[in-house]
């Protein structure tokens, strides 16, 4: 049995009608997300930002927890965000709930999968 604060979750979520102007440049992008993977309570360990051109980002976080990965297209307004986490579930959720806050998309597609299979696989000699 998986106890509350200990699951692997991982949002697949698309943001639909998002503001071009939030989503067309990397600098933009990044002064949006950093504080949004901190205030989840998120460990960054790394973020690397890709721009497109004329515009549209790709982005991931590495995390202690695992990754947030966003990819935009701001000449249709659309985002497709990955949050995986390992750990603490919440932490997940709140990213999510800030980048929703945040980027004020029109119309949100969002799933949840929980990935625990690995507690119950008998270890193996590493």
């Amino acid at each position: 049995m998986i106890r509350r604060g200990e699951m692997s979750v991982h949002i697949i979520a698309d943001f639909f009608g998002v503001k071009a102007e939030l989503i067309k440049y990397a600098e933009k992008m990044k002064l949006l997300l950093d504080p949004i993977v901190f205030k989840a309570g998120l460990t960054i360990l790394d973020s690397k930002y890709h721009q497109f051109k004329p515009f549209g980002v790709s982005c991931i976080y590495l995390l202690a927890e695992s990754h947030v990965s966003v990819h935009t297209w701001p000449e249709v307004g659309y985002m497709a965000i990955d949050i995986f986490t390992c750990g603490d579930e919440e932490k997940a959720f709140k990213c999510f709930e800030l980048l929703q806050k945040t980027f004020n998309p029109k119309k949100v597609k969002k799933q949840v999968i929980l990935r625990n299979y690995y507690k119950n696989l008998p270890k193996q000699e590493v």
